[in-house]
């Protein structure tokens, strides 16, 4: 029997998966050991921006996001788009890419609703069967898989990439949406407790919105506390697991994280940061220089965090010119077509296919990835968003491998003193 199909049988039929099926591990030396990866976006948990073409259609302007996907949809049409779409956005040889590429993780972000609609959600299932795909392909070729909670009910970030875009989170609101979360993190931990050669970490949420107010906050600390529980000692016995705990920093400054979890007596915790220049008229008016600037000035605030800092999304581009970035049927800032912005310029040659791209951008990209995996690797490491996108080659691992702005491999660096000068 596959490995494949041993994690398949536990996650359907509730079985426990036991060290035989394919050996436990001490996992991935964080800290030792430089984290070199690629998110997984768009796949099972969809962004318009990734995947503009599954949204355009719909011929339906309410389809924004995985939620209204499911809603506005006959289900049969909807599940088989899907099924569609998770069977080629992602297969076997993106992960054979990825590892000959030189890279250790892959970050596979999946929403709650794979697990769980039971408060009537609109939401499509069938994702689970491919999660536990990408842990064999990772297997198979060498990688480690980073499970990576990108939606919890109710949303708790307002984005659609967290499944429902909502004027502001709701998440954090209701005690049942994170019991319900908790609930999920107890099912992905059941599943991959003993599998931790492959599935070293869990990153229990993506990005909640500390910028929301106190209330989520709170709420995020202790779901933090409570995931670790869930997480670290699964056996009901004081005996602990291997897999590591992956709390993103909820956009507040890392050194709001200082003491937090402290060890000895909070092992296995890594903080996720993620870092972009775009989503602000300000960093679309920054010049080439001050992008590089900036990925460089984050190094004293990575390397003095008391808990190992790893960037668990960041990107070369930057500009927000790409289709849909900010949300279906809304602009950019750089053109002035998001509302209230300051025109920078045109999108033409910024975003879609590379060959549209002058030699000056993409010898920028260049500069701009290095000056980050250089900065990134002073503290735990980082991976990259995203692997690859329909129409935004800049935001894309695959496309800048195809067209030189990213090394086939992470160590062959041509700018080494670029944040020296």
């Amino acid at each position: 029997m596959t490995i494949f199909c041993h994690l398949i049988a536990a996650a359907l039929c509730g079985l426990s998966l036991l060290p035989s099926t394919y050996g436990l591990a001490l996992g991935f030396p964080y800290g030792a050991q430089k984290v070199r990866g690629v998110n997984i976006g768009g796949w099972l948990v969809l962004e318009p921006w990734i995947t503009p073409s599954l949204f355009d259609n719909t011929g339906d302007s309410r389809i924004v996001d995985e939620y209204t996907f499911g809603q506005y949809q006959d289900e049969a049409v909807a599940l088989a788009t899907l099924k569609n779409h998770w069977d080629t956005w992602i297969t076997e040889a993106d992960f054979e890419a990825i590892a000959a590429a030189g890279l250790n993780h892959v970050r596979v972000p999946i929403g709650y609703w794979a697990f769980d609609v039971s408060g009537g959600e609109p939401y499509v299932q069938g994702q689970l069967p491919y999660l536990l795909q990408a842990v064999s392909w990772a297997q198979k070729f060498g990688l480690k898989l980073i499970v990576d909670l990108h939606g919890a009910p109710g949303s708790q970030n307002g984005f659609d990439n967290s499944g429902q875009k909502m004027p502001r989170p709701l998440w954090h609101t209701d005690p049942k949406n994170v019991e319900r979360t908790r609930a999920v993190i107890k099912t992905i931990e059941s599943m991959f407790k003993d599998e931790t050669s492959v599935v070293p970490t869990i990153a229990p949420l993506n990005e909640p919105a500390g910028f929301d107010g106190q209330k989520i906050l709170d709420v995020t600390r202790q779901y933090w506390y409570d995931s670790y529980d869930i997480i670290r000692k699964p056996y009901g016995t004081s005996q602990k697991s291997n897999t590591v705990v992956m709390i993103h920093d909820a956009f507040q400054p890392i050194s709001y994280w200082d003491n937090f979890m402290p060890s000895p007596e909070w092992e296995g915790v890594v903080l996720d940061t993620h870092i972009y220049q775009m989503f602000s008229v300000a960093g679309n008016q920054m010049s080439y220089e001050q992008h590089i600037a900036s990925a460089c000035s984050h190094e004293s605030d990575l390397t003095s965090s008391t808990l190992l800092a790893v960037v668990g999304e960041w990107t070369p581009a930057a500009n927000d010119c790409a289709k849909y970035l900010n949300g279906r049927g809304v602009g950019s800032r750089y053109d002035r077509s998001y509302p209230g912005s300051t025109r920078v310029g045109s999108c033409n040659g910024l975003t879609g296919k590379a060959s549209s791209f002058s030699d000056e951008y993409k010898a920028f990209l260049r500069k701009h990835w290095e000056a980050q995996v250089i900065t990134y690797e002073k503290a735990g490491g980082w991976i990259q968003w995203t692997w690859k996108a329909e129409n935004a080659d800049e935001w894309s691992y695959k496309a800048g491998l195809a067209n030189g702005w990213i090394p086939r491999q992470p160590t062959d660096l041509q700018h080494r003193n670029i944040c020296d000068q």
